[in-house]
């Protein structure tokens, strides 16, 4: 696969392009993302779904710009569809005909199934959540895709969408018949698929603008919108206020962008009805979607579509990133698990935390590279930045505040107060705090000592270093336990 490859997705509303970089095998990080709105099924449901001359000038030219920022990023393959807006229009042949000719750009039309599985393909790879439903509302149609245990079961696209809507209804304010239409498209998908899961996770403008409006009325205190999650029914007052306000200054007043202000109407009362429908209990939500999946589809060609087992792509990414030392990594991840499993007697920590332990002791010495006496704080934000796929929000701030706290003192109450709602208790923070300071000490003079742990009657943790190391010794004196449990060093 190419080194750098771009993806360029045309939507009915919204055209956007991303351009990836590949660190290693199965690594990659974007390197540019551009959004612009071009309404290109503007006018077009009005006159049997031809595309009108005005949006096609505006998509045009767009691709012109996309295209030159992929040469200028040394782009060596550009993948480029078209969703609804060309799929349904009679008249698509002569705008792909003239971007092959003029911009030597292939446009290559997908169905509504195929869009619905780049996107549950992307969610499936990059969300932590197992079972769930994918929602990707357009412009022009919805996507829907059941997936099991990580698996893709189902896609249904649906003729659901913004723009769509506010053609055929919204401009004459018939609300009343825009949610008839929306009911009567959603028979389609309680016949198809055998099961709606409970959480539903949720691609496209349309979703990702609603969760920063909730983010914000709730005042969550991680500013990150990938794999943020939300009770749908505590929520439920903020969809109201969209669908039922006509004042712009309020849509706006709740964070609704002016680019989305002529949609956000619509785009709420499909998912309000399709919530409503299923009875959706969760929401998560989803930074990457068609186009993410298109990339993976490509990267990921020759593995079953799906990373390897116990791989994780921001991981990795951050490894080769800061180009830590795979000795040091290893060795700290084989600490790690022992000193996880001898010490479970002490902490009685969930198995879930082991793996998080596991990762901030392979990640901890990241922020040294840019400052090494503000080690902790930069790899703090290094990590909340970073850790961005296959993550949960809960996940992202205990790993990142485990590696802030990786020194000889344990943490307050106080210094956790901010994230508190995504952290866990403060005896269950100091315990993974004093043990990743133990993992870290017990190689303190870079010599990977063949460490062995001990609990002795239920207070004392005792360990072997296999010969005397007085700088590692007298880092492990200096360590604050919790419960007042005593270290001894063996001989």
């Amino acid at each position: 696969m190419a080194k750098i490859t771009t993806i360029i997705d045309i939507g009915s509303n919204s055209m956007r392009m991303v351009v990836m970089e590949k660190s290693s095998r199965f690594s990659f990080n974007i390197i540019n993302e551009t959004k612009i709105q071009v309404k290109l099924s503007e006018g077009s449901y009005e006159d049997d779904a031809n595309l009108q001359e005005l949006p096609m000038k505006r998509a045009f030219s767009s691709l012109e710009s996309f295209i030159s920022i992929a040469k200028e990023l040394k782009s060596r393959k550009i993948f480029c569809v078209a969703t609804s807006a060309l799929r349904d229009a009679p008249n698509a042949s002569y705008f792909i005909s003239k971007v092959k000719k003029e911009l030597k750009l292939n446009i290559k039309i997908i169905n509504g199934k195929d869009e619905a599985h780049y996107g549950a393909l992307a969610a499936v790879n990059l969300i932590k959540e197992k079972t769930f439903l994918t929602v990707d509302i357009g412009g022009g149609s919805t996507e829907f895709a059941y997936i099991e245990n990580k698996l893709i079961k189902q896609c249904i696209s649906l003729d659901i969408g913004t723009i769509r809507l506010h053609e055929m209804f919204f401009k004459h304010n018939d609300l009343l018949g825009a949610k008839k239409y929306i009911l009567n498209q959603l028979k389609l998908l309680k016949e198809e698929f055998k099961t709606i899961p409970s959480v539903i996770v949720g691609i496209g403008g349309t979703i990702r603008t609603l969760s920063k409006i909730i983010m914000k009325k709730n005042k969550y205190p991680l500013d990150i919108l990938h794999s943020y999650s939300y009770n749908v029914n505590s929520n439920k007052d903020i969809f109201d206020l969209i669908i039922n306000s006509n004042d712009i200054k309020i849509l706006k007043s709740i964070g609704v962008k002016k680019d989305r202000v002529d949609t956000i109407k619509e785009g709420t009362l499909i998912f309000d009805t399709i919530l409503n429908t299923f009875d959706t209990q969760k929401v998560i939500t989803s930074g990457a979607g068609i186009r993410e999946g298109i990339y993976l589809n490509d990267l990921l060609k020759n593995s079953n579509k799906r990373f390897p087992a116990n791989y994780n792509i921001s991981v990795r990414n951050l490894l080769d990133k800061f180009d830590i030392s795979s000795k040091q990594s290893s060795y700290l991840r084989k600490n790690a698990v022992q000193i996880f499993d001898i010490l479970a007697p002490l902490h009685k920590l969930d198995n879930k935390f082991k793996t998080l332990f596991i990762i901030a002791s392979k990640l901890n010495s990241l922020g040294s590279k840019l400052n090494f006496y503000k080690s902790n704080d930069n790899t703090f934000n290094f990590i909340l930045s970073g850790l961005h796929y296959n993550f949960s929000h809960e996940d992202r701030i205990t790993i990142a505040y485990m590696i802030k706290f990786s020194k000889r003192t344990l943490p307050l109450k106080k210094e956790l107060e901010l994230y508190k709602e995504l952290l866990p208790s403060l005896e269950d923070m100091q315990f993974l705090s004093f043990m990743i300071s133990l993992n870290l000490s017990l190689n303190k003079d870079l010599s990977y000592p063949n460490m062995k742990l001990n609990i002795k009657n239920d207070e004392i943790i005792e360990i072997k270093l296999g010969k005397h190391i007085y700088l590692i010794e007298n880092e492990l004196k200096k360590l604050q336990t919790p419960k007042n449990y005593q270290i001894k060093i063996m001989s």
